[in-house]
């Protein structure tokens, strides 16, 4: 993968700069770390940056609460790395957790409520207003009225768009109460 880091406002007032040129020719810019350190590690991880330059890196690091080695041989720029880290202050811990997104959360597949007894086939689903209602198959697709297919798929159908989260959009009765499937999905994923 390829990545162009060459336009001069990605990096803003913190690019580097001594008696007015730059300390290092392809220093990167603090945002584009920020995004790769925190898709990548967690609060406590050590990063290694074989190629220190001035700290980019390593900075970000420190400041998202990542312990960090890196090692640069060029003296001026250990020098610009070395005065960036010290004067860098860590994030405070209370702000460091993230949420945890439906997409990092391990995947459950429709068919497992069926496979597992959560829900059975024939059951009957509703969308959030009770408009549409949709019958479960036994290979955990749906049918609702010409449409079948699976739980996003005949979502996106019914309300006419591109796409849809089926898991919130589709509603089981349970006695008394109308629930989103999404809730017999977390019956499946491991609590930490």
């Amino acid at each position: 993968m390829k990545i162009c880091l060459g336009p001069t406002n990605w990096y803003g007032k913190k690019r580097l700069k001594n008696n007015g040129k730059k300390v290092h020719s392809t220093q990167k810019p603090e945002a584009l770390l920020h995004r790769i350190i925190l898709a990548s590690t967690n609060k406590g991880d050590t990063i290694f940056d074989p190629f220190l330059g001035t700290g980019t890196t390593a900075v970000v690091a420190k400041k998202l609460g990542r312990k960090y080695f890196g090692i640069e041989k060029d003296k001026k720029y250990f020098g610009a790395a070395y005065e960036r880290l010290n004067n860098t202050t860590v994030i405070k811990d209370d702000y460091l957790d993230t949420l945890q997104s439906n997409k990092s959360k391990p995947r459950v597949p429709f068919g497992s409520l069926i496979e597992m007894g959560l829900i059975k086939p024939g059951t009957m689903l509703f969308d959030p207003k009770k408009k549409f209602n949709a019958k479960i198959m036994v290979d955990g697709s749906l049918k609702c009225q010409q449409t079948e297919g699976s739980i996003h798929k005949v979502a996106a159908k019914m309300i006419g768009a591109e796409s849809c989260n089926g898991w919130t959009y589709w509603h089981y009765q349970s006695g008394k109460n109308f629930k989103p499937i999404d809730e017999l999905r977390d019956k499946l994923r491991p609590t930490s």
